[in-house]
């Protein structure tokens, strides 16, 4: 497998020699993660939830991953520099990644994940003080004593929508063999996070639907009771709703509420 982002110049030692057993160790932390992604149910967790998930998940599936972070980006727009990628969530396995994260995000604007979501190709260092794709950004994080990173996009059909990335603390740590692994992983992966983008973006719609249904319903009863006071229109008693929200600096959705429980109060006062 070649289609991944090395670091430039470096030359890697040797693929070690995996015995049956250790590939078979392997495989076996593949699946137990892609289970664990499975078992997610998504309308029980919300999206944070989900990416911490997939964060730990990415731990056990990844080999010679000591931590690992999960992060989903804005649907891209143009900015004056090209493509301009702005963080929507992010979860991490571990403090050191948080820092890590926030060394990347909010203070270089460079690093793994970035290259990697701007490519949609993972991204592989394995001695970050030493890589010139990020000059700032790996010297901070050698000094963490962090050494190695794998990130993987996070890709449904053509669209990237964010990036796993999983950091160790040795040199080296991420073999071939760990990013045949992650790719397998971060399919399944891109697929779950996108669900959980969907069901947490329809029930955002849904409530704001249904707010609207009863905010109307309200505007309407005002309306009601407007025109059973003056005779007037329709159109007549909802300028007047306008005129008072703009007069008292009120939205015209409270104006109405107001009303209806005005006479709701007088209608309760007469009958006792």
């Amino acid at each position: 497998m070649d289609d991944y982002d090395v670091q430039p110049g470096r030359k890697p030692p040797p693929e070690p020699e995996l015995t049956p057993a250790q590939l078979q160790s392997d495989e076996l932390d593949l699946s137990a993660g892609l289970s664990g992604l499975s078992g997610i149910i998504a309308d029980a967790a919300s999206v944070d939830e989900m990416l911490r998930q997939v964060a730990q998940f990415a731990v056990q599936a990844i080999p010679g991953a000591d931590g690992a972070g999960v992060t989903v980006i804005e649907p891209r727009t143009p900015g004056p520099g090209g493509e301009e990628l702005a963080v929507q969530a992010r979860s991490v396995t571990a403090q050191f990644i948080q820092d890590i994260d926030t060394l990347q995000y909010e203070k270089l604007g460079e690093g793994p994940c970035i290259s990697c979501l701007r490519s949609g190709r993972p991204a592989v260092s394995g001695s970050l003080g030493s890589d010139r794709r990020w000059p700032h950004f790996g010297g901070s994080v050698a000094r963490m004593g962090v050494h190695s990173v794998l990130a993987l996009p996070l890709a449904v059909g053509d669209r990237v929508i964010g990036a796993i990335n999983s950091y160790a603390y040795g040199r080296d740590a991420f073999t071939e063999h760990a990013v045949q692994l992650g790719t397998q992983f971060a399919g399944p992966a891109a697929v779950s996070v996108y669900n959980a983008q969907l069901l947490a973006s329809t029930r955002l719609r849904t409530k704001q639907l249904q707010q609207a249904l009863r905010t109307r319903a309200v505007i309407d009863q005002a309306i009601g009771i407007i025109r059973s006071r003056s005779g007037g229109t329709a159109q007549e008693a909802f300028d007047r709703l306008i005129r008072i929200s703009q007069r008292e600096h009120i939205k015209l959705a409270d104006v109405a509420e107001q009303l209806v429980d005005e006479a709701v109060r007088r209608a309760r006062a007469r009958q006792q």
